[in-house]
């Protein structure tokens, strides 16, 4: 199955502690269903000093379940679903709010 986000999407958090925050999906993990997205769903991670690294309180993005994030619409600007269609052959995305296809 082909998977309707990919890395480089502009996207919209649908829900949780970051909802309404927007990003760019930096890497999407199919078998997990889930995507880390810049700038959104951070943690803290406390990790202890060793002679490499320096320790303390380090901010991480976590991934983020893909149902709970959409695909920002190219010309309306808010959330959208994607769909597939051909044209002249090719398979390709379109935002199904406008019906204006994704840039891959």
């Amino acid at each position: 199955m082909a998977c309707k986000l990919r890395k480089g999407d502009k996207v919209i958090v649908l829900s949780g502690k970051d909802k309404s925050k927007t990003g760019e999906i930096t890497q999407v993990l199919t078998k997990k269903s889930k995507a880390l997205v810049s700038g959104v769903n951070n943690v803290v991670r406390h990790t202890k000093q060793t002679q490499n690294s320096q320790g303390g309180r380090l901010t991480k993005e976590m991934p983020i379940d893909l149902s709970n994030i959409a695909l920002i619409d190219p010309k309306s600007g808010g959330p959208t679903r994607v769909g597939f269609k051909f044209v002249d052959g090719k398979k390709v995305r379109y935002a199904k709010k406008s019906g204006e296809t994704v840039n891959d």
